[in-house]
């Protein structure tokens, strides 16, 4: 079962396609063996460890201008 759920994630950001984007973005971060920023993630994997830090707010969603 995927924690946090993806309805629980769209209460904080309301856009799948954001998620999905920030959250795969940070996973490759966390591979590539940047810190965790939260304690005790329930995943194993950088995917859902960086959902995680999504949902917690350890991440921040901005909107990047386009050129």
């Amino acid at each position: 079962m995927l924690y946090p759920s993806v309805d629980k994630l769209q209460k904080k950001v309301p856009s799948k396609y954001t998620i999905v984007t920030v959250a795969a973005k940070r996973a490759r971060q966390i591979q590539d063996g940047k810190r965790v920023r939260v304690t005790n993630p329930k995943s194993h994997k950088p995917v859902g460890k960086a959902l995680e830090e999504l949902y917690f707010e350890e991440v921040s969603v901005t909107n990047q201008p386009q050129d």
